[in-house]
């Protein structure tokens, strides 16, 4: 599919391939005991099978350094179904017992291509309670979602419907600390098409204090969800301290405690989406900071609130959106100065704390405003980075002050 526009200040051709993008949708239901005692069972199997999978494939790589793959694992699960240990097995479905043997695959494709650790267990307490189905362990009818070993279907609330005529995939049945149980549908949607292009493009600055400051100026609010319920939060987590261990009062208080970041979460993953999403739609081009937020939670002043403003969840949504609507991110150096270079003249300063909010320069005189002026700084470098098809480096030298042979890197700006 290949759409153009044009004007009279420029041309922007959108090209998107011509396969039809999947898309997954998350819906929250509520099982009937039957469905919820069939689904916990699941959830228990899909973590021991995934578990003894693990313990084999370690045991291999470390002692003999073999490599186990899917097949390998799929069969040993056909003899762990055999035993009396675990013939409990066959009580549930084989789709998301099967599923769990390929995501360990996948782990252990990503760790030998060195793009994460080596895979760990999945505890009962720590991990989440996940089984995914594929087209053989679940059907879709009439708007009615039925999984495998139930006979009725799930008590789904639409929020939004799914592509017409479009069969799901993969089912996901989750559920989260709070005790909520959600339905994820991966479906191909035809729907997402390229937006209009438009002339603009933007450069993001993001923060503590606001959200994200825009080189346009605007200044979008930082709405501090977790900081509005810290009270709440405090109580529910003192309560569980005074809890016994193991006591079903202390699971209570925890049920308790995890409902109200649930609630946290929610509001912060809406606000963001609300965000990203009129960012996307008046802009071409979209400019960001690299930023590593797993080091920066590091800093125990800072790591709480670094958490509560979600910069990485900002940033893949605002990946994933661009991707579908034909937009532009570009994502610039973390040790890009954007902060201390002045926007007007291209002045680096030599320092800058980040009590600083608003300078003068020395070469120009013109007043910058801290985070706008760091805005602007991010989409010249975006707009270089479009020209000339590279990264962008920190500057070494400006027309009003020596390059030095030796420079540090400057510190992030706030």
């Amino acid at each position: 599919m290949k759409s153009a526009s044009h004007s009279n200040k420029c041309a922007t051709t959108v090209v998107m391939s011509s396969a039809v993008l999947k898309r997954a949708f998350e819906f929250r239901f509520y099982p009937t005991a039957v469905q919820a005692a069939e689904l916990a069972r699941t959830f228990g199997c899909v973590r021991k099978v995934y578990n003894l999978a693990l313990e084999v494939r370690t045991e291999e790589w470390h002692h003999h350094a073999t490599r186990i793959d899917y097949y390998q694992t799929s069969a040993f699960l056909t003899l762990w179904k055999q035993t009396d240990e675990l013939a409990y097995l066959n009580d549930v479905s084989s789709v998301p017992l099967q599923q769990a043997l390929r995501h360990l695959q996948a782990a252990f494709a990503a760790f030998w291509e060195r793009r994460s650790e080596f895979p760990r267990f999945k505890s009962r307490k720590r991990s989440r309670d996940a089984a995914e189905y594929t087209r053989s362990g679940f059907r879709y009818q009439s708007g009615e979602l039925t999984l495998a070993k139930m006979d009725e279907p799930l008590n789904i609330v639409w929020s939004r419907s799914l592509p017409p005529g479009v069969q799901p995939s993969t089912v996901t049945v989750t559920r989260d600390s709070a005790g909520r149980w959600f339905v994820s549908m991966l479906c191909e949607d035809p729907r997402v098409q390229p937006l209009p292009a438009v002339c603009r493009s933007v450069g993001i600055d993001v923060g503590l204090r606001h959200l994200a400051v825009l080189s346009t100026g605007e200044k979008i609010a930082n709405p501090k969800h977790e900081r509005r319920d810290y009270v709440r939060l405090a109580s529910a987590q003192r309560a569980v301290s005074r809890k016994a261990p193991g006591s079903r009062n202390r699971e209570k208080a925890r049920h308790k405690a995890a409902r109200i970041y649930a609630r946290v979460a929610d509001r912060r993953r809406n606000h963001l989406h609300e965000v990203t999403t009129r960012l996307v739609r008046e802009n071409q081009t979209l400019v960001i900071e690299d930023l590593t937020v797993s080091n920066m939670v590091r800093n125990r002043h800072l790591a709480r609130d670094i958490s509560d403003v979600a910069w990485r969840e900002f940033r893949e949504m605002l990946a994933y959106k661009a991707s579908w609507y034909g937009r532009k991110l570009i994502v610039i150096d973390r040790w890009f100065p954007s902060s201390k270079l002045c926007s007007s003249c291209g002045l680096l300063a030599e320092s800058m704390s980040l009590e600083v909010r608003a300078w003068v320069c020395s070469g120009c005189g013109a007043a910058q405003d801290r985070d706008v002026n760091a805005a602007k700084n991010i989409l010249a470098a975006g707009r270089a980075v479009t020209v000339c098809g590279d990264g962008v480096r920190p500057q070494r030298s400006t027309p009003g002050r020596r390059s030095s042979a030796k420079q540090k890197a400057p510190a992030r700006e706030g």
